[in-house]
């Protein structure tokens, strides 16, 4: 049984597991991308903090994916940033991204945020569509500091706010 929740302490190793394989596996580097994040292994509490977010899609109680809302550092408070959104091979091409987007965009719009910010890699190029499918749209450079720095694709969307 497939369902998106949010984040608990007991998923850490997993989903910290889970971002690293995906970055082995599409080749990209350690260096400047989440792979290096320090609280990586710890988001359960990095996402304990005001207006932030992590969900994590669970099968049959395996983590198989995840993505989360926070503020975007050294922005305008009313700019958050898509973060750790990904999905082992098996979770991909089910809808899960769509729907897990949609769940942290809500979150997003629910916190107050005005604008969804996101990088990522050129040749994540099925994630790019995602994005775009929902309304992101590419920038020329980046914003905040994420400390991404092998991360050269910017994306911005506007959030219909009530």
């Amino acid at each position: 049984m497939m369902h998106i929740r949010e984040i608990q302490q007991k998923d850490n190793q997993a989903i910290a597991q889970i971002v690293r394989e995906v970055l082995m596996e599409l080749g990209a580097p350690k260096i400047g991308t989440a792979y290096a994040d320090p609280n990586l292994d710890f988001l359960f509490e990095t996402y304990q903090l005001p207006k932030s977010i992590y969900f994590v899609v669970e099968n049959n109680d395996k983590i198989i994916g995840g993505a989360g809302i926070a503020q975007l550092e050294n922005e305008a408070e009313s700019v958050c940033e898509l973060q750790k959104m990904y999905f082992l091979p098996e979770a991909r091409g089910l809808g899960l991204g769509t729907q897990l987007m949609e769940k942290c965009l809500q979150s997003a719009i629910d916190f107050g945020f005005e604008k969804c910010y996101l990088e990522t890699m050129p040749y994540m190029e099925n994630a790019q569509k995602l994005y775009k499918k929902v309304g992101f749209e590419y920038l020329c450079e980046p914003m905040g500091n994420t400390g991404h720095t092998s991360c050269p694709v910017w994306m911005i969307k506007v959030l219909k706010t009530k």
